[in-house]
């Protein structure tokens, strides 16, 4: 039987005890890439937190089924229905076709996903295997009256809801009222400034690349119907969880609520997890200010890409988490030390299997609580200052990496193996000089610091400076 857990739910706006609609399973939703350009560091900490979540509840007993979209057609570059398809600037950007694109990015964005330790949702759709059921959908929209045909487009009618708003507070959804009554650009085919399209044609847009016939002429779907559709296509009616950033709760998700809702008659999903955003200094990180910082740039600049969820972990999921390269600096100090405590753990005997469920608990506990993974930290580092053998230790770090996904047991060895067989007088050795480097360099005694270094060369050992601290080898 599954554990008791926790997390905020968006729809509700407070933290709530999960509980599936079967028990010990999950059906979760995620929203996946418009893979129109490379994801940037801010997207992957989104699919960090969600992976956490998903390993989060595997280890307090559930069993997950995860599906995950893949847009590559209709994500227009404003919300409000108006713009350039995002896919077909990417193809105009690069001189490729629209398939080409999503390709090369869609691998790119997976390259990044994996070297970050996520594991990979049980199904990945592409939105354009389903054009099918987008149409389908529509059709049964329009006969159920949440739809009408305006300018050769179709429109989800807002106005047939008795609630629209649902994410929001009253307060909010003034605000929201206030903002659309005041969107300069009007689509004059709209009953209501709220109502979305569900199916663009042609009278919309003469150049779409990718488009197909539809009982309202050549066309292609609006980008909101393709996440209702791919989790009904893999999940069925009910999905427990669906997640995504922030910046999707309004419109992307608040439309999808709408439509299907609409489309099956009764709720659909019970719960909404959302990631906050990672901002830099200059604030929210975005795609549209031209250079952005990806975990392929963060690799090639030295760091392993395991620093950064650690750099993520350390930080709660709602909170939104301010980059630096010094804060990333010190997130790969702090990392380094974790795995040399780890790399000095010897097998010494039998696990306590007492104090190894002991701490298991407190670590689920920790997940459990609304996904607390700075807390899932200071219960690792605990285990390493704990009263017991390092053959319980091991087995702890090995069980918490199931959803830290540090891989700290496979660094470590990679550590050990770096000074296997080296003299340990030799080690010592070294370890002084480079205390005693350090020391100079911060007395500003460059001419000591480059002798010491000289005198180590001399010994066959060099050192380098890295932003993980100072390694050495012999050579």
């Amino acid at each position: 039987m599954a554990n008791k857990f926790t997390f905020y739910n968006t729809l509700n706006r407070k933290i709530e005890e999960f509980i599936p609609r079967e028990e010990g399973k999950v059906s979760m939703y995620t929203c996946g890439p418009t893979v129109y350009h490379y994801a940037h560091i801010g997207n992957i900490r989104t699919y960090i937190m969600q992976d956490v979540l998903v390993k989060a509840l595997g280890y307090a007993g559930y069993d997950v089924k995860r599906v995950m979209n893949i847009t590559d057609v209709g994500h227009l570059s404003s919300d409000a229905d108006t713009g350039e398809d995002k896919m077909l600037a990417g193809a105009k950007r690069e001189h490729k076709t629209v398939m080409e694109i999503a390709k090369f990015y869609t691998d790119a964005f997976f390259t990044d996903f994996d070297a970050v330790g996520n594991k990979r949702p049980d199904v990945v759709e592409p939105a354009t295997n389903c054009i099918p059921e987008f149409i389908h959908m529509v059709e049964v929209l329009l006969e159920k009256g949440f739809a009408y045909v305006a300018g050769g487009n179709v429109y989800f009618d807002t106005s047939k809801l008795d609630d629209y708003y649902v994410f929001s507070s009253d307060v909010e959804k003034e605000q929201l009222q206030v903002g659309v009554r005041d969107d300069v650009e009007e689509d004059t085919n709209k009953k209501n400034k709220t109502d979305f399209v569900l199916w663009f044609t042609k009278s919309k847009f003469e150049d779409q690349a990718l488009k197909w016939d539809s009982p309202w002429g050549v066309g292609y779907p609006g980008w909101h119907i393709e996440c209702s559709c791919i989790s009904m296509k893999h999940l069925g009616e009910y999905i427990d969880i669906h997640c995504g950033g922030v910046d999707n709760i309004f419109p992307h998700h608040t439309n999808e609520i709408a439509r299907s809702e609409s489309y099956l008659g009764h709720e659909w999903c019970k719960y909404w997890f959302h990631s906050n955003h990672l901002n830099d200094q200059s604030g929210k990180m975005s795609k549209s200010k031209g250079a952005f910082l990806t975990v392929s740039l963060l690799k090639e600049k030295g760091y392993d890409p395991l620093v950064y969820r650690f750099f993520c972990l350390q930080s709660h999921y709602r909170k939104p988490l301010v980059f630096s390269f010094e804060a990333l600096d010190q997130a790969a100090a702090t990392f380094g030390k974790l795995v040399k405590r780890v790399a000095e753990l010897k097998e010494d005997g039998a696990v306590d299997e007492a104090v190894k469920a002991e701490f298991e608990t407190k670590f689920r506990e920790a997940l459990s609580n609304d996904l607390n993974t700075s807390m899932a930290i200071t219960i690792l580092y605990d285990v390493l200052k704990a009263d017991t053998n390092d053959a319980t230790k091991i087995a702890l770090v090995d069980s918490f990496d199931k959803v830290l996904s540090l891989d700290l047991l496979a660094h470590a060895k990679a550590l050990g193996d770096d000074k296997k067989g080296i003299d340990p007088e030799l080690e010592a050795y070294v370890l002084d000089a480079i205390e005693r480097r350090a020391n100079a360099k911060k007395a500003k005694d460059f001419a000591t610091a480059d002798a010491i270094r000289a005198e180590l060369l001399e010994k066959g050992v060099e050192i380098k400076d890295t932003r993980e601290g100072v390694k050495w080898q012999l050579i």
